[in-house]
């Protein structure tokens, strides 16, 4: 049975040895020299939801669409909603606010020349939006960003964001307002969970999912999922790495599509810029659907 509440599916579209748990072993310079495996997993993911009459928001790195412009290119294509990830997929807290400024700004160009559409969402790797980055948000704002969708609300070591409301709000900040869009989370005895998809989708049960899409479902909600091209591809390159990093990154791949086709049929799954249109086009954000909070 598909469930009325239309959620949002997302994809952070990056080679799989730009994760930010590979930094410490794959340098920047050989970013170039690496197999690319972007192009046919993003390709996978766009016919998947094609199969399933669903769309999405991209959020695309700079560098994927400088070195890959016929991949952002086939994304809009196919009808979805380009974003943005930043360009060199640097988490926020290892940045100044000028380099900050400087990688969102350089991927908003690289990602607007290579599709010939505005872009206007995104999201932070690793999601390392925290109270500690709170002043990122004035910098999206001021280069033209509408939303954002970087808040993980769990307690958990590398990121997330404790206390920060589970569901789509306004953050009002000095330079104006953005409408932030956290992940999908589930309260389990108390104790908020993340829900949201990726390595939660291909290791945790996928009752745990089912169950958070569901109750968003039955409150109205609409709730965030996200994925990886690289967690669609179980033959990606090894990289030598530290044992529970790898099974992080490695567990459960062959899960990845198979479990992406259950929560397909069952739930229905647009992108940002449609199921928000009304609150994003013209004017101050604002209206009845998200709440608000002050940040």
């Amino acid at each position: 049975m598909t469930l009325s509440e239309t959620h949002i599916f997302s994809a952070d579209i990056e080679e799989y040895f730009q994760v930010s748990a590979f930094e410490p072993y794959v340098s920047r310079a050989s970013w170039d020299a690496r197999p690319s495996r972007v192009e046919r997993s993003t390709d996978r993911l766009l016919d998947l939801l094609d199969r399933h009459g669903s769309t999405g928001t991209f959020f695309t790195l700079g560098w994927v669409a400088r070195h890959h412009p016929h991949v952002v290119r086939r994304i809009v294509g196919a009808g979805h909603e380009l974003a943005s990830h930043g360009f060199w997929h640097r988490r926020i807290w290892s940045q100044s606010p000028s380099e900050f400024r400087d990688d969102i700004r350089d991927a908003k160009a690289a990602l607007e020349d290579a599709s010939g559409t505005a872009v206007t969402g995104y999201r932070a790797p690793t999601f390392s939006m925290t109270p500690r980055t709170a002043w990122a948000w004035d910098i999206l704002i001021e280069e033209g960003y509408r939303y954002d969708s970087s808040i993980f609300p769990v307690r958990r070591p590398g990121y997330g964001f404790p206390g920060a409301p589970p569901y789509p709000h306004l953050i009002r900040r000095p330079a104006g307002e953005l409408l932030e869009l956290p992940i999908a989370t589930l309260s389990v005895a108390g104790v908020r969970v993340p829900a949201g998809g990726g390595g939660y989708l291909r290791q945790l049960p996928f009752q745990l999912i089912h169950r958070a899409f569901r109750k968003l479902s039955t409150a109205g909600s609409p709730g965030m999922f996200y994925i990886h091209p690289w967690e669609l591809d179980p033959e990606q390159p090894r990289i030598p790495c530290p044992w529970l990093t790898s099974v992080r990154h490695y567990r459960g791949l062959e899960r990845t599509v198979p479990r992406l086709e259950r929560l397909l049929s069952t739930f229905k799954f647009t992108s940002v810029a449609r199921r928000f249109r009304d609150e994003l086009e013209g004017g101050p954000l604002g209206g009845a659907s998200p709440r608000a909070a002050t940040s």
